[in-house]
């Protein structure tokens, strides 16, 4: 997957229905949210975020890609979204995996979220 298919990839996930997001997202799927209880795996993870928004407008800084092996892809990014007058910035890690041709799950995934200015 060349970079600007990850960016996109990465976009759809912010701005993914529910139906969407679980299809993304491995069952073995590890995230660190900025809420307690911090850490989720499996569905409790696809369940920790499935109440997010479909954000209108999302915008990404201080991107970063790197594939430590066939098969790997690790993102970087700080993110602006924004639904209505919900603003959210958060700085994100995910990593994906192929698991056939051009077709990627997420199995990790973190935000620190950072105060709006």
């Amino acid at each position: 997957m060349d970079d600007d298919r990850v960016w996109r990839f990465e976009e759809s996930l912010w701005r993914a229905s529910q139906d969407r997001y679980h299809e993304q997202v491995d069952p073995e799927c590890v995230m660190a949210l900025s809420r307690a209880p911090h850490l989720f795996s499996g569905k409790d993870a696809v369940n920790a975020v499935s109440g997010t928004p479909e954000w209108d407008r999302v915008t990404f800084s201080d991107k970063t890609v790197s594939r430590p092996e066939e098969g790997l892809i690790v993102v970087g990014y700080c993110i602006r979204a924004e639904k209505g007058e919900k603003r959210f910035r958060a700085a994100c890690t995910s990593v994906y995996r192929r698991k056939a041709h051009e077709d990627w799950s997420v199995v990790q995934h973190s935000q620190v979220v950072i105060d709006p200015d």
